[in-house]
């Protein structure tokens, strides 16, 4: 039978062709909070589905608001059966939408809205694609049209979502958008932030042949858009990564695997829920930032009985949770929290992994002793160590397998600890199951150098790795040439200006020459200088220069045509930074003022230094915290003065300057120390509180 048209449709069921990853204002960070499922699952004593009830999910807002809130948790979201009865038959109100089930929630889902919002928390509800089948039976009409559920069916009927438990909706028809309008718009009213969409295909164990539901997420997406509330639109579960474009154009976030939890008597195992995730997350990785996010389901490690898994496991969990910047929801009973969960769940360092945004990639998983690491934006690593074994073993991350070299320092982030200095690599020894978290700071920042074969590198075409036995870190990366290119990642600089950049490079041919371009830029060719003795196991360097961006920097070796040399490593040297005295960025006090200088950097200088008069340089810019090695370049015509300088407001050091005692006050000369800076904008102030000091070119740090 062909579908009866209504006539009469809401003009807020046309079609809104904006992504929600754009369009919905949610989703800039992987978002944070408690969700109800593992509780409704678990056989635990005193738990599954009947657990579900208002009087329970306001008890675990309380407890978020108390203990977690002021930690960036924030979502109450209430999984399924909030529309359905113990026996799980589902309600629906005279227009075929969900009604909350009176026996769970007297006072409906407004007042469960209301008290989350009043806690200061975001409200999460659950549904799934396609329409139940009583709606369909029932002929419910669809509310602001003159249609009625039968008419917006695919015909002949068919069975759609993960379970195959609903019937697959026809979009040609306007008034199916009206009626996921209908429902979006209910779900706004009742002050909903988040809605997770479960059971969508292809995933959730169906392939597209047999259920395909993003028809359903273009118009979720939609519905949520014009309801006139910012909703998070969260996919579930196990997506198809064939489709990652669609969830990505509609959706903030989507489930990568299974449940999580073990349908058992406790919450998780780590057979069933943990170990899985480290191989199943991988394909998704480079797709995780803002707007979209990889969900790796309920983060159930708050309560050892409940939970079910060791404290060693459950730091772990939480680890792999945070280096993937997974959304980070407990699905424990809140109100049963020990005190190890807790300082799991509230550890601000390891929250701030999660929350940059920086989804981290392993070194290798040909084993089960595994090293994860995620470049940040200040020039350091994330890196995560992991035992995956049963029993215990040693675990080394190599600064080579990072893309640098030298010596770096290392805090541990769980123990919120410095370790100090380590030259090249660091190890631990883990029990079974067992993880670190670091941060890893190499130590000079102002020269770097990159692995050509580094993890997180992009090769593409046929350049592949290869050994190299005269190689830094013993390999290299060969075959680049007809479009083949290596590009290296996350060249790190403090600050944007040109930089000086050793290739090394292996050329045993006559003279081979590549494209180098920075960042995606135009490409400048490149002419080496080959040996002619087919030794493809010698290294070369060649400088060039290169203009780089503060923060993370990409830089592509390729050849569009004929075979480019094999390449070892770029060593970047972006310099010391040179900050002028007199610019007008600066502070100046008291009598202090800009003179000329014909000998001075800029042919100017802050000279009438003194008796309370002072020069503070501001912005003054790392990318990490550290010890830096800061020049002052001066004059002094006198015998000798002495000055007092401090950074960044702190205690102050007397400097007392060699002088020319020849009252030439246009000869400049230069001082070297050691100053502690902080990572971003720093002060440096030059005073002298009785007399007068030197006056002040510039400083280079």
């Amino acid at each position: 039978m062909a579908p009866r048209y209504g006539t009469t449709v809401h003009a807020s069921s046309k079609a809104l062709n904006i992504p929600a990853t754009t369009g919905n204002g949610a989703g800039q960070k992987p978002y944070m909070g408690w969700s109800s499922w593992s509780l409704e699952s678990t056989n635990y004593s005193g738990y599954n589905t009947v657990w579900l009830n208002a009087a329970h999910v306001k008890a675990q807002s309380d407890v978020v608001h108390q203990k977690l809130q002021s930690h960036g948790y924030q979502y109450i979201n209430i999984d399924a059966g909030w529309w359905m009865d113990n026996n799980w038959t589902s309600e629906f109100d005279s227009y075929g939408r969900p009604r909350a089930d009176a026996t769970r929630f007297p006072a409906g889902m407004a007042d469960i809205g209301n008290y989350v919002h009043n806690n200061g928390q975001k409200f999460g509800i659950y549904f799934n694609p396609g329409m139940d089948p009583q709606v369909y039976n029932q002929n419910y009409p669809i509310y602001g049209t003159s249609c009625h559920a039968q008419d917006i069916v695919v015909q002949p009927l068919t069975k759609t979502n993960g379970w195959l438990g609903n019937y697959a909706i026809n979009y040609s028809n306007p008034c199916a958008q009206a009626y996921i309008n209908s429902i979006a718009n209910q779900f706004a009213s009742w002050g909903v932030d988040y809605l997770k969409l479960d059971g969508v295909t292809p995933g959730s164990g169906r392939s597209v042949s047999v259920s395909d539901n993003r028809p359903d997420v273009q118009a979720w997406s939609q519905a949520l858009q014009q309801s006139g509330r910012s909703i998070w639109l969260e996919l579930s579960w196990s997506l198809d990564h064939n489709y990652l474009s669609t969830w990505q154009q509609y959706a903030n976030g989507w489930r990568i695997d299974t449940d999580v939890e073990c349908y058992c008597g406790t919450l998780v195992t780590w057979d069933n829920s943990i170990k899985a995730r480290f191989n199943d997350v991988v394909p998704w990785i480079n797709s995780a930032g803002p707007g979209s996010w990889n969900d790796l389901d309920s983060l159930d490690v708050g309560s050892g009985t409940l939970d079910g898994i060791s404290q060693d496991e459950r730091q772990t969990y939480m680890t792999l949770w945070a280096i993937e910047s997974a959304p980070l929801f407990s699905g424990d009973d809140l109100t049963q929290l020990d005190s190890y969960g807790t300082s799991l769940l509230t550890n601000d360092e390891v929250i701030a992994v999660d929350q940059s945004g920086h989804a981290a990639h392993p070194v290798s998983q040909s084993s089960n002793q595994q090293v994860w690491f995620s470049n940040n934006t200040d020039g350091s690593y994330t890196v995560a160590l992991f035992n995956l074994d049963s029993s215990g073993a040693n675990v080394t991350a190599n600064w080579s397998d990072l893309g640098f070299s030298g010596s770096a320092s290392v805090r541990d982030l769980w123990s919120h600890s410095d370790l100090g200095s380590f030259n090249n690599s660091f190890s631990a020894s883990l029990n079974g199951h067992g993880s670190r978290l670091l941060k890893v700071t190499p130590t000079n920042t102002g020269t770097l150098s990159y692995e050509a074969e580094a993890a997180n590198n992009s090769l593409g075409g046929g350049a592949s790795v290869a050994g190299c036995s005269a190689c830094s870190g013993g390999q290299k990366v060969g075959n680049i040439g007809s479009g083949a290119y290596v590009q290296l990642n996350n060249i790190y600089a403090s600050k944007s200006g040109s930089a000086t950049a050793t290739i090394y490079y292996i050329d045993g041919d006559s003279g081979r020459s590549a494209q180098l371009s920075v960042n995606g830029g135009s490409a400048t060719t490149l002419n080496f200088h080959g040996t002619n003795d087919n030794n493809w196991n010698s290294v070369q360097s060649m400088n060039v220069t290169v203009n780089l961006n503060a923060g993370s920097n990409s830089i592509r070796l390729s050849s569009a045509s004929g075979w480019a040399p094999d390449f070892d490593r770029i060593v970047v040297n972006t310099g010391a930074s040179s900050y002028e005295a007199e610019a007008s960025i600066n502070t100046l006090g008291g009598s202090a003022s800009v003179v000329g200088c014909s000998a001075c950097s800029g042919g100017q200088k802050v000279g009438n230094i003194g008796n309370g008069a002072y020069v503070q340089l501001n912005n003054i810019y790392e990318g990490s915290a550290g010890n830096y090695t800061l020049t002052l370049y001066y004059i002094d015509g006198d015998s000798g003065r002495s000055g007092q300088l401090s950074v960044n407001g702190g205690s102050s050091t007397t400097i007392n300057f060699h002088g020319t005692n020849d009252n030439n006050w246009n000869s400049v000369q230069s001082m070297t120390m050691t100053v502690a800076l902080n990572a971003g904008n720093n002060t440096i102030t030059l005073s002298a509180p009785s007399g007068w000091t030197v006056d002040l070119d510039r400083i280079t740090v």
